[in-house]
This record gives structure tokens, C-alpha cells and sequence, in this order.
């Protein structure tokens, strides 16, 4: 049995607004109520005898929440402070296992619908990492695509690895027939893999190593910032697998597709007899060939074709089929003056979640959500005071020097710059409402005191 590295990197742009920072694609629930990362657990559970999840300190507490609606169990996870690319991410994760142990590394946000294909190439590729090679799965490509990297092979031993090409050059490499898709999924030996590290890349063979031995190693494996920070950016294939001689490919036709694109996402989703996606808050009339998103309230499209509608709670994308990669140019000015790439108006947080219900320059409205036996830090706040409605539930409430419970169709008044805490002491969810007045209701007036959560993350509520 394997052990399956989880990376669970990226910032969500290339799916915005579905997708945004606080809550990447991968833990977007898409295809039946699961998410991507859910999937990618579910189907290597076959081969895979534990998960060893590689993410950043946000994205931490999503998986395990994820991990637990799965009952899965036996999983490890490393921390990154800061992303230095695949390759430092994959060393520091093969540190942590015994030099023999097999190593399936997947990225969290693949789609693969072929399992019988899918399992018979790993199997496959675990042979071959048992004779130490280290193996990539190459996608049979089925159009000329330009935004991947292409394998060029000869049978399972690979000629050379190619950048993303232009389309002439992608129409080659389709006609050739001996050229992959670079899927980013590999598999070997731990040791294997950080023996060619040590050759070909020494510095960052080096720098890990040095990380991974100065980390805090409890249940979780956290690597210190300024140790990052010291390990040189790169990827597994610039750093290993385009110089060593040990790579081996294995032809892979599994049905998968990295969702890189709403296009992409499009041609994942069920249709209707008029091409468009299927999805009961749309109502068409004329309209062919869209691909229509949204959960809540009614889309209903007259004699347009060929486009792409996401509408969220915050904020709407309409582009035309085909131009969906320019989304990144979409997020790069929205950075600018909002928080819009970064955050739902649902924001999901280790305690529980936080919707905004409405907010002006002088008001803020929440519901609250905070899960059995959870806490949010003791703080206080500079510039609002807070009302605080519980609907559900029992809380704990402290304030000041003082400690109360407060129960459902119950209130209480925490004052500006008064020292507080929320806690659920019940055995169900406790569901709040809560109003912030002041001449500042941003989520940075907060001064923390006390943190449960502050080694995995930096903001609690």
C-alpha cells in the first residue's frame, strides 16, 4: 500500500468567483456534493494506505473538516508557511517517511473518471518505482491544448520533457502520437526521490532537509517561515525529473482533466438537450451551449449562446466561451481595492463559519456558526461594539471578568475595547446573530489575546 501526497496548493484564481483564496477549487463541493480534494482521497483509497496532506496553514483545517465528512481516518499533514513550489512541497513531505515507503503524489484538484483505467497505471507505476524509477503519468492528449506541458516519450522512457507550446507546435506533438500531457502526478520511492534531489538539486535538497529537522513535528508537521523562506523556489520537474536518468512515463487514458478553466469545468458538467449545463435555478429560453453557475437565486437567459454565467452571492462573471483563461487578468484588478479574490461572504474558519448578512460603513451583520466544543480567541475590539443573538444552541460567553452562558431567543452586549471570548459548550451547533456598530466594522480591528488557533493560522474570525 502507498502512502498518497496530497498538494494542496493554489489561490483560487483560475475558477473566480467559485474559487477564491480562503477556499480554493479543490474543497469546492462541484460533482455531487463533493469536492475535488474529497475525490482525489476517495479514489486512491484502493492503493493508499494513509493521505499525507501538504498544505498551507489556511487550507489546513478545510481538509481535515473534508477528511472527517469522509471518516477518514490515519491522516498526516505538513505545513507550509509560504509556497516554494512543488518540489521543496515534495521533499519535505518524502522527509517525513521511511527511505522505502512509495509515495503517490497527486495534485488535490484533478478530476479522474476513469478508475478502472486510473488504477490499472498505478499499479503499473508502482512496479516501476519498486526497481527505483521515478515515474510520471502522461496524459493521452486528445486536442492540441497549449497550456500544459507536453512529455515526449518512447514507449515508458521519456525523450524529454517540452514547455507549453503554441498551437502549431501542440498540433504537432498531437500528431506525433508519442507526446503526454504533463499531468503532475508522480510516483516513487521516498528515498529515490530525495537521493536524485540531493544530485541534481542539492541546494534545495539541502535547505529541506535542514526545514524538515528544525520543524515542529507533533501530529503535524509545521516548517518555520524564515526556514522557507532559506529553500530555493522550483518545480519537481526543473529541479529532478527533466536531469535525472531514473524517470520512467506511464501512458495514462483515465479521463482526466485539471479543471484549469471554466471551458474546462464546462465539458465536465451534465447538459441539457440544448448544450447548456444543467442546473435547476436556470430558466432558458433560445439559449444553447452555456455554461451556467449559480446556487441561489434564478438565471434566466433570452437567445444567448456560447457563454460562461458564475453568479455567486458577491459577485458575477459573464465571459465568452473560449476567453475564460483571462479570468487571472479579472482577479489582478479586483485586488486592487476589494477582498472579492479572497473571500466568500461565507468564510470558513477553524471554529466554524461566518456569513455576512449585510454591511455598510457603520454596521456589520453576521451569522455565526460555531461547531460543538469550539472556541474563537479572546480579543477585543477598538472601534465597534457587538450584540450578539443566539438562535441555537448554548454559548459560553466571557467578558471581561465575567462568564455567563447565553441560550437560544437570548442575548448579550460585548462594548468597544472589552476584553471577549465565544464558546460552544453544547453538543449541537450553536448558530448566533451578530450585529457590530462603530465607526470601523473591518475584520483587522481585532486585537487577539489569547489564540487557540494561532500555530495554524494567522485570522480566526
Amino acid at each position: 500500500m502507498l502512502t498518497n501526497i496530497i498538494l494542496c496548493g493554489g489561490n483560487g484564481t483560475r475558477l473566480w468567483p467559485i474559487s477564491r483564496a480562503l477556499m480554493p477549487k479543490q474543497f469546492v463541493k462541484l460533482f455531487q456534493d463533493r469536492s475535488l480534494f474529497q475525490l482525489t482521497v476517495t479514489r486512491n483509497t484502493a492503493f493508499c494506505k494513509t493521505q499525507l496532506i501538504v498544505s498551507n496553514t489556511e487550507q489546513y483545517f478545510l481538509a481535515m473538516d473534508q477528511l472527517e465528512e469522509l471518516k477518514k481516518g490515519n491522516n498526516k499533514y505538513l505545513l507550509e508557511p509560504i509556497g516554494r513550489n512543488t518540489a521543496p512541497a515534495i521533499a519535505l513531505a518524502c522527509f517525513t517517511l521511511p527511505k522505502d515507503e512509495i509515495v503517490l503524489v497527486t495534485p488535490s484538484d484533478h478530476l479522474i473518471k476513469d478508475q478502472k483505467q486510473y488504477q490499472k497505471v498505478i499499479y503499473r507505476a508502482e512496479k516501476l518505482a519498486l526497481e527505483d524509477f521515478l515515474v510520471t503519468f502522461g496524459i493521452n492528449p486528445t486536442f492540441p491544448e497549449t497550456g500544459f506541458g507536453y512529455i515526449e516519450a518512447n514507449g515508458e522512457d521519456v525523450k524529454a520533457f517540452h514547455e507549453k507550446p503554441d498551437f502549431i507546435r501542440a498540433e504537432k506533438y498531437l500528431d506525433a502520437g508519442n507526446f503526454y500531457w504533463n499531468s503532475g502526478m508522480f510516483c516513487f520511492k521516498a528515498g529515490t526521490f530525495l537521493k536524485e534531489l540531493k544530485t541534481y538539486s542539492p541546494n534545495i535538497y539541502n535547505t529541506c532537509k535542514i526545514a524538515y529537522e528544525q520543524a515542529k513535528k507533533e501530529n503535524i508537521t509545521r516548517i518555520s517561515h524564515e526556514d522557507m523562506l532559506n529553500i530555493p523556489e522550483d518545480s519537481i520537474d526543473y529541479a529532478v525529473m527533466e536531469k535525472s536518468s531514473k524517470v520512467k512515463v506511464v501512458p495514462s487514458n483515465i479521463g482526466w482533466s485539471d479543471l484549469g478553466s471554466f471551458d474546462a469545468l464546462y465539458h465536465e458538467f451534465p447538459k441539457d438537450q440544448n448544450g447548456n449545463t444543467v442546473n435547476e435555478n436556470h430558466i432558458s429560453i433560445d439559449s444553447k451551449n452555456n455554461l451556467i453557475y449559480g446556487t441561489t437565486r434564478k438565471i434566466t437567459t433570452i437567445d444567448i449562446d456560447d457563454l460562461i454565467i458564475i453568479d455567486t452571492d458577491d459577485a458575477l462573471l459573464i465571459s465568452k466561451k473560449g476567453s475564460s483563461q483571462k479570468v487571472k487578468e479579472v482577479v489582478k484588478k479586483i485586488r486592487e481595492n476589494t477582498e472579492l479574490h479572497n473571500i466568500h461572504l461565507t468564510a470558513h474558519r477553524p471554529w466554524g463559519t461566518y456569513s455576512i448578512l449585510e454591511e455598510s460603513k457603520q454596521y456589520k451583520i453576521k451569522r455565526i456558526v460555531v461547531k460543538p466544543g469550539k472556541r474563537l480567541s479572546l480579543q477585543k475590539h477598538f472601534h465597534r461594539s457587538e450584540h450578539w443573538i443566539v438562535i441555537s444552541g448554548i454559548a459560553k460567553v466571557t467578558r471581561g471578568d465575567k462568564e455567563y452562558t447565553v441560550q437560544a431567543n437570548e442575548s448579550t452586549y460585548i462594548p468597544i475595547d472589552t476584553v471577549h471570548r465565544l464558546e460552544n459548550i453544547g453538543k449541537i451547533p450553536l448558530v448566533m446573530i451578530e450585529a457590530q456598530v462603530g465607526n470601523y466594522v473591518g475584520e483587522d480591528d481585532i486585537l487577539r489575546i489569547e489564540d487557540d488557533y494561532k500555530r495554524i493560522e494567522n485570522n480566526d474570525k
